[in-house]
């Protein structure tokens, strides 16, 4: 498949059979761990959804992270219960997997061989061969694994991938990208557990946005530099070759002004499109010809972006349990991805 028939495809991709809620019954979710960085925030935007969602419990369990959930605003009043005990109760569709990097594959895995539909935030192991096994698993069995790139659900990029999918930009030839912010000492040791530093850690959005728009790279070149006296990776540099486009990412997790720095860039030989800051759901478009409700030449861009930059996630994997539309993103290119953002960290 090229990519152009995969952006064609990207709210169809190939996924197989999966189960079904009823149309307009809640669907009952958990959620394993309260490690990842985003575990506070995917609860509350699935506490945000009443009307989609019903949370059937909680497991976390390291004590001290369990105590320090507890006292947040985001788990109260949530059932705790094991891991166990959620994979066994049959009337949970779909699991929120936010533990550790390490033991992230395995949670998602033991969740799909229960029959549960998994949201496992990124980058999703540290191990590619643990990775792809779990991933390919899940096809196997016509289960989704929904990868947390936020992303894919911000306004600009769907706009993006949009004038990528119709031929607004020709063919790509060019994409400069950009993610980092000013990484305090104190978090440097739970950085340490991601192989390749935070190129792996948080450019993987960028990868996963590259991966959409071009596939996987033919050729993939790293560079690290440390701007520490203990020498962490915190500067990096990935460069990945296509047969007719270079992409360049960094990574700078010595940056004071990383927010707005993060941008998203592309250029092709029909237009080009420029976000920034990431999230912002603002840029440029440039194009050569009028394209849908564009107009030749440079039109700039202010998209309202949602409040919660997670809803989009579950809004779309509610519809997928439901059977109303499949995941636009399957297991090859998941894999491809956790693949590339790995080599891109040098790992």
């Amino acid at each position: 498949m090229n990519r152009r028939t995969f952006l064609a495809t990207t709210t169809a991709a190939a996924l197989g059979q999966f189960t079904r809620a009823a149309d307009g019954e809640r669907i009952r979710i958990a959620q394993l761990g309260t490690a990842h960085s985003h575990a506070a925030g995917k609860m509350e935007a699935i506490r945000a959804l009443p009307e989609l969602y019903e949370v059937a419990g909680i497991a976390e369990p390291d004590e001290k992270r369990r105590a320090a959930a507890e006292k947040a605003a985001a788990f109260s009043g949530l059932i705790w219960r094991s891991e166990a005990e959620l994979l066994a109760d049959s009337t949970i569709r779909a699991v929120a997997v936010e533990t550790t990097l390490a033991d992230s594959a395995r949670a998602a895995l033991a969740a799909i061989r229960a029959g549960k539909h998994v949201h496992l935030d990124k980058p999703g192991a540290a191990d590619h061969a643990e990775f792809r096994a779990m991933r390919n698993t899940a096809a196997e069995r016509g289960l989704t694994v929904q990868m947390g790139y936020m992303l894919r659900y911000n306004p600009a990029f769907e706009l993006l991938f949009r004038a990528a999918r119709e031929g607004w930009l020709g063919d790509i030839t060019e994409i400069d990208a950009s993610m980092g912010k000013l990484l305090p000492d104190s978090q440097l040791e739970k950085m340490r557990d991601y192989p390749g530093g935070g190129m792996f850690e948080l450019a993987c959005h960028l990868v996963d946005a590259v991966v959409t728009l071009l596939g996987k790279p033919t050729a993939i070149h790293s560079f690290s530099k440390s701007t520490r006296r203990n020498g962490f990776p915190d500067n990096q540099l990935a460069v990945l070759e296509y047969p007719r486009a270079t992409v360049t990412l960094r990574c700078n997790h010595g940056d004071p002004f990383g927010g707005p720095h993060r941008r998203f860039a592309v250029t092709g030989t029909k237009g080009a499109m420029e976000i920034q800051p990431l999230e912002s759901g603002k840029g440029i478009l440039r194009l050569t010809e009028p394209r849908g409700d564009f107009a030749k030449g440079e039109t700039p861009l202010a998209l309202k972006v949602p409040s919660d930059r997670y809803a989009g996630e579950f809004r779309d994997l509610a519809r997928v349990i439901r059977g109303e539309r499949k995941l636009a993103w399957d297991a090859a290119h998941d894999i491809a991805v956790h693949e590339t953002a790995l080599r891109a960290a040098g790992a």
